[in-house]
């Protein structure tokens, strides 16, 4: 079943809350809005936003953004460069690893299993239609996943920050 959930639209230290208005439809795929729209995928633990700007110009974008945070981009993996490596075509499609040990470390802490997901993985994708796609794990879904207990703040403040960063890096 997949549901829509209104998620909180924070930069680090300021707070808006941003409603979510789409749904996904029984196929898995997002519905084209002419605003940025963000939907969470319960079922495979993906928040999903719309980039009104190319692969490499979002990834590019977000890359500077997490920097500019304080954050740490560990690695930026060019999948369809990869591909094109082996003579194979993928339609382009870039995932960019990051974070800070302040923030991962602590809920590591609380469940040191949750670190097969860490550092925090932010995919770029274009789809069939040529629309950009941004998606990354669903801290929620992380704390179900691993059963998580007693780090309530520490996932607020990852869900934040993934929201912030990404919400920054599909602006026009």
């Amino acid at each position: 079943m997949l549901k829509i959930i209104s998620i909180a639209a924070l930069a680090l230290a300021v707070s808006s809350c941003a409603s979510v208005e789409n749904i996904l439809n029984a196929s898995d795929k997002m519905p084209s809005t002419p605003e940025t729209m963000i939907a969470i995928n319960a079922k495979k633990g993906l928040v999903t936003m719309q980039s009104p700007h190319s692969v490499q110009d979002t990834a590019d974008k977000l890359a500077a953004i997490i920097e500019s945070k304080g954050m740490k981009v560990f690695a930026r993996v060019d999948h369809q460069k990869n591909a094109k490596s082996v003579d194979l075509t993928l339609r382009p499609t870039q995932v960019i690893m990051f974070g800070n040990p302040k923030a991962g470390t602590p809920l590591m802490q609380c469940e040191q299993s949750v670190a097969i997901a860490l550092p925090q993985k932010i995919l770029i994708s274009e789809d069939a239609d040529k629309k950009v796609w941004l998606s990354y794990n669903n801290p929620e879904y992380l704390k179900n996943r691993h059963n998580i207990k007693g780090c309530d703040t520490e996932i607020a403040n990852i869900s934040k920050a993934l929201n912030s960063v990404s919400k920054a890096a599909i602006a026009k």
